[in-house]
């Protein structure tokens, strides 16, 4: 089993806790159109798959993920009100999960030519402002949103892209093999399958339901536990 040779991490549910504020932008956005709001556990189980996906699916019926029935117009307005109000509330209650500052500090100190880069579905212009203010940016040499590529997360051209970029920095190849994606959800298990890399599922995140079936290479209950399943699977130990 080769070692790892770049981490890419999700970002919501993985690195950082922002459930509550994009709950509350979802109901700020549904009451505008003059719909009810919807409970925070309910809206939290819609993240995961980008923002336009999380508005569909507060507009759907609240039991079925793939009721679709609004029309586009209603969408449309809706999804407007959640961007612009999300824009302005994204750091209301956001922050990093305990640890992940001190485990990705760790991992750059005893492996300072690991490249380190974040893929998540949300919008990439938030992702990288929030990464910004948490204090996240300065460790990850790229940072990708559901709205950088023509695909989102399950599809692998994402962290297939990261694989490829990560090679020119090294100067030298990173096979997928030696790459490791850190997610909370089945869709960051599914998107390391596609692109032949390795994962590891996050147990205290937005979506821990999702990950047995999707069944990651490892698992972890909290942030600290990072660095030895990566040595487990092969990260050489400082």
């Amino acid at each position: 089993m080769p070692a790892p040779r770049l981490l890419v991490f999700d970002l919501d549910g993985t690195l950082i806790d922002s459930s509550l504020d994009l709950c509350n932008s979802v109901n700020a956005a549904l009451l505008q159109v003059g719909k009810p709001s919807l409970p925070n556990d309910l809206i939290a189980s819609y993240i995961g798959d980008g923002a336009a996906m999380l508005v569909r699916r507060a507009l759907g019926d609240p039991g079925d993920l793939d009721s679709l029935t609004h029309n586009d117009a209603l969408f449309q307005h809706t999804y407007a009100n959640f961007i612009q109000h999300y824009r302005a509330h994204k750091l209301d209650n956001t922050r990093c999960y305990d640890g992940v500052l001190d485990t990705i500090t760790t991992l750059r100190d005893r492996h300072p030519h690991l490249p380190m880069a974040v893929l998540t579905n949300k919008p990439v212009i938030p992702s990288r402002e929030i990464c910004v203010a948490l204090g996240l940016a300065p460790f990850f040499f790229q940072n990708y949103g559901g709205n950088s590529f023509t695909t989102k997360k399950p599809d692998p051209l994402g962290l297939q892209t990261l694989v490829a970029e990560a090679s020119q920095l090294a100067g030298e190849r990173i096979s997928p093999e030696e790459t490791v994606m850190i997610g909370d959800s089945d869709v960051d298990v599914l998107t390391a399958k596609r692109a032949g890399a390795r994962s590891i599922g996050c147990l205290y995140g937005l979506a821990p339901h999702s990950l047995a079936a999707a069944q990651p290479d490892a698992t972890a209950h909290a942030p600290q536990e990072w660095l030895t399943l990566l040595e487990e699977i092969g990260l050489p130990k400082a």
